[in-house]
């Protein structure tokens, strides 16, 4: 080897790419299942009660979707703050301009689930169930003065219980990832 050849740059190892799971995760010990189950069942309980009181339960599917991915997948993207509060408000703000375009069909709940989808994913804010909501309002036709503000007060029930839920119990995944 010569006296430069120790000089000269050496070529940078490529990373190895981090391969894929090739399994499920683990089961849940009893208690985080317990404490999961118990956190979403509670605001679950609290949202079907304010919606009863105001005539409004349609909110159910998508906010109980949001409640699972908060509660037992705290570390995904789909599951953070941005995602759950934005991503609602995209798919109800769409869901409501394809059913003043449109009217209310299966046809036109599709061409709003769609839409919601590409404008979260363009505005960084993945969050599937907000889809449901885009296609709930469609198909539903609520009240927006209603609507909305159960929507929003309810997405960010959702996120500060599942704040305050990550925090009670040891050793659980803090939530969120990222706040914005």
């Amino acid at each position: 080897m010569s006296p430069h050849a120790a000089l000269r740059p050496q070529p940078t190892p490529l990373p190895t790419p981090t391969a894929a799971p090739t399994r499920a995760p683990a089961r849940p010990t009893a208690a985080a299942a317990l404490h999961s189950i118990s956190a979403v069942t509670a605001v679950l309980l609290g949202l079907v009660a304010i919606g009863a009181m105001i005539h409004e339960p349609v909110l159910i599917p998508p906010l109980a979707a949001s409640a699972a991915l908060v509660h037992s997948a705290p570390t995904l993207p789909l599951a953070q703050p941005r995602g759950v509060i934005v991503g609602h408000l995209v798919g109800a703000a769409v869901g409501y301009a394809v059913l003043a375009a449109a009217g209310s069909s299966a046809w036109a709940a599709a061409v709003a689930a769609g839409v919601t989808l590409a404008l979260n994913m363009v505005a960084r804010t993945p969050h599937s169930p907000a889809v449901a909501t885009a296609v709930i309002i469609v198909l539903q036709a609520p009240a927006p003065d209603r609507f909305v503000p159960l929507l929003f007060g309810s997405t960010v029930l959702l996120v500060l219980t599942g704040f305050a839920a990550s925090r009670v119990r040891r050793g659980a995944p803090r939530y969120p990832a990222y706040w914005w």
